[in-house]
């Protein structure tokens, strides 16, 4: 495992390493999270174990943006492209209908998709590079979550092959929204208020 200051040299790491089927351990605009290419053979299974999170507690996904987003899902309702318009890049991960035959393993759920822009250089960059990326916060299942890659490093030592230091990201996580149904649902309220997507969703009609 090693850390490294992000930069070009870091990020083509990082990406050799995703695509190497690894664990990665990333800044974004919430907290530090571990990630993999949910399409590398293996990848999440080797996170889940890291995690030592349950299979049945499915992963959410980071995207470099809208149409990345929409290549994991189908029957994405007009309010979740509202939703996305709104609050992307940021805090506020949107749960969606799953592609069918979607080949990404992100745990036990075939059915829906959480999936997440965020505000973050490095983030973005790995997905712009290396496709959509499975994603957990970087702590154990329960645990707090690491605030600097020191901490992640040390509480997941070789189980992730690179860190990649953004300096210190901490506070609340994103929230999430699940828009499967015809309003939008609460699962979890984080960064970006309630009332904020209450309101966004009225906009959207």
């Amino acid at each position: 495992m090693v850390v490294l200051s992000t930069g070009e040299e870091a990020l083509g790491a990082a990406v050799e390493a995703l695509r190497d089927g690894l664990v990665v351990g990333i800044p974004t605009d919430t907290v530090y999270g571990l990630a993999v290419d949910p399409f590398a053979p293996g990848a999440t299974d080797r996170l889940f174990e890291a995690k030592r999170r349950p299979r049945e507690v499915a992963l959410p996904v980071l995207v470099a943006g809208v149409e990345q987003a929409l290549s994991l899902a189908t029957a994405v309702p007009a309010l979740a492209e509202a939703l996305m318009a709104r609050f992307w890049p940021g805090p506020l991960t949107v749960v969606l209908p799953r592609r069918p035959g979607l080949a990404a393993d992100l745990g036990d759920d075939d059915v829906t998709v959480g999936v997440r822009c965020p505000d973050h250089p490095v983030p973005l960059a790995l997905c712009a590079e290396a496709g959509p990326l499975a994603t957990t916060s970087a702590n154990l299942h329960g645990q707090p979550t690491s605030e600097t890659a020191g901490e992640v490093a040390a509480v997941f030592g070789e189980a992730v092959a690179v860190v990649l230091d953004g300096g210190r990201a901490s506070g609340l996580p994103s929230t999430v929204v699940d828009c499967t149904g015809q309003q939008p649902r609460l699962l979890r309220e984080g960064r970006v208020p309630w009332a904020d997507v209450v309101q966004a969703a009225g906009a959207s009609g």
